[in-house]
C-alpha cells in the first residue's frame, strides 16, 4: 500500500504529463480528478497540486508502478483523442516510464502493441503480463 505523499507524487507526475505540451484540457482534469479521488486525495489537494507540483517520490513497488505507467497509457490517449499517437507524447511516456525504474524493453513493447487494440488502450491484464515476462 502507498502512503500519502506517494500518492501526491503520483498525481503530481500525472498532472506534469497532463501539461507537458500545454494546458490540461477538460477531459484530462476530469480523468485526473477521477484517478485522485481513487487514490483519495480531496479536491482541493488535487488542484492546489496543479499549481503547486511535489517531487517526485520512486515507488518501490513494482506492481505500483506498472499501474501508474498504465495510468499514464490512459492519459495519453485521453490527451490524443484515440487518434495517432503524436512522436512526443510517446517519448513523454517512454521516459516517464524509464524514471519509474521500469524496463525499455516492456515500455517499447506497451507501445508498440498499443496500436492493434481499440482506442489504443491496452487491457491491464495484457500490460501486466508484458511487465511480468520482462520482471522475471
Amino acid at each position: 500500500m502507498i502512503n500519502r505523499v506517494e500518492k501526491l507524487s503520483l498525481l503530481s507526475e500525472m498532472i506534469a504529463f497532463a501539461k507537458y505540451d500545454k494546458d490540461i484540457k477538460n477531459i484530462e482534469y476530469n480523468f485526473l480528478l477521477g484517478v485522485a479521488k481513487q487514490l483519495g486525495i480531496s479536491r482541493e489537494d488535487f488542484d492546489y497540486l496543479i499549481d503547486n507540483p511535489i517531487n517526485y517520490i520512486h515507488l518501490k513497488s513494482h506492481s505500483e508502478r506498472i499501474v501508474q505507467f498504465h495510468r499514464l497509457v490512459l492519459l495519453m490517449n485521453i490527451e490524443n483523442n484515440g487518434g495517432d499517437n503524436n512522436s512526443s507524447g510517446v517519448i513523454k511516456l517512454y521516459n516517464f516510464g524509464l524514471r519509474m525504474g521500469l524496463s525499455h524493453e516492456s515500455i517499447t513493447k506497451v507501445l508498440y502493441l498499443m496500436e492493434s487494440f481499440p482506442n489504443k488502450i491496452v487491457p491491464p491484464d495484457v500490460l501486466i503480463d508484458i511487465f511480468k515476462t520482462q520482471y522475471n
